[in-house]
């Protein structure tokens, strides 16, 4: 067996190992709005999001090239492989941290990171800054912003709209309706997340060698992507269900209905549109954060949104340090 296979199959385990702790990380952002207003049981919305995420999965493409082709400039031969090995890493240590802590941190974010981390230090790699702060840094902070603002509007309709219903009728219908606004939510997941490994499935095959390009992914890989995305959603994250679902505000099914309509609606058209790798953590977060402040400000617990915030901001420099740590011991051995 040829090296650059060796290392090739290192880096598709590992990016493997990744997209399973995106799964039972992420899953909260699918279907934690509708387990905490009891819109669907834990188990059927765990099966309902790993088959959304594998939905999803294929209609990815336009954010599986962004991350293959454009973020990083990797080194050549067996040593860039050696750099997507740790930068996955260093994403999957980042993402176990904050799984343990309950925080819903960004993956994608974390992968970035991770591949920035360890291509700035490696020789003969560069990091394609202006990719970075138009893909990733730019969409990071208006992402959230859109989602509060969305959020907000879109639960002012709904108590415009529903203002003389009865209130017991209405929370039956919106529970109703969250299993179609969750069900949108998974496959928003899908079109982001297992694109990104994807993305980093295919580039990992290009740059060894078994791939004519970066751009065309084999159906094997779309489709491995999203059955370990989906087993790992099905897993469940519930240390971050609880935080999203019942620590930030109280929700009711209104109010889990108009979040995931904006935020699975953010992620179609990052996804469809601008082909931009955003974080469906980011998104549904900030949409349930503008539904809430529709009741009062005081409603949405502040001090836990805080500690969200805190998270965000440090995700992609605390994966690149791990990453580059990883690099500096594997280095030598991608040499």
């Amino acid at each position: 067996m040829s090296p650059e296979l060796v290392a090739v199959v290192a880096v598709i385990v590992m990016a493997m190992v990744f997209d399973y702790t995106n799964g039972f990380h992420d899953a909260a952002n699918a279907i934690a709005t509708s387990i905490s207003t009891r819109a669907l049981t834990p188990r059927a919305a765990l099966v309902m999001a790993a088959f959304g995420n594998l939905v999803g999965a294929h209609f990815g493409s336009g954010v599986a090239a962004t991350v293959g082709e454009g973020l990083v400039n990797l080194p050549t031969g067996v040593a860039s492989l050696g750099v997507l090995f740790a930068g996955v890493t260093g994403a999957i240590i980042w993402n176990l941290i904050t799984w343990y802590l309950g925080l819903p941190s960004s993956s994608s974010h974390a992968l970035f990171g991770g591949l920035v981390g360890a291509t700035m230090f490696a020789a003969g790699g560069s990091v394609q800054w202006g990719i970075i702060v138009d893909k990733i840094v730019v969409p990071m902070f208006l992402s959230p912003l859109v989602g509060v603002v969305l959020g907000f509007a879109v639960m002012i309709a709904i108590l415009w709209i529903f203002r003389r219903g009865h209130p017991a009728r209405l929370n039956r219908g919106f529970r109703a309706a969250q299993s179609v606004s969750a069900a949108a939510m998974a496959i928003g997941h899908g079109m982001q997340d297992a694109a990104k490994i994807v993305g980093i499935v295919v580039l990992a095959l290009y740059t060894g060698g078994f791939a004519a390009n970066r751009t065309d992914p084999p159906e094997w890989v779309v489709w491995a992507a999203a059955i370990v995305l989906a087993a790992g959603t099905y897993a469940g994250g519930w240390r971050i269900i609880r935080t999203l679902g019942r620590k930030i505000i109280d929700l009711g099914p209104p109010e889990g209905f108009a979040a995931e309509t904006v935020a699975s609606g953010v992620l179609y058209f990052n996804a469809l549109v601008l082909h931009a790798p955003i974080s469906t953590t980011h998104t549904i977060t900030s949409a349930i954060m503008g539904v809430g402040a529709t009741k009062r400000l005081s409603a949405v617990r502040w001090n836990v949104a805080g500690n969200i915030v805190i998270a965000w901001v440090i995700t992609f420099p605390a994966a690149a340090f791990f990453a580059c740590l990883t690099y500096f011991v594997v280095a030598p051995i991608f040499g």
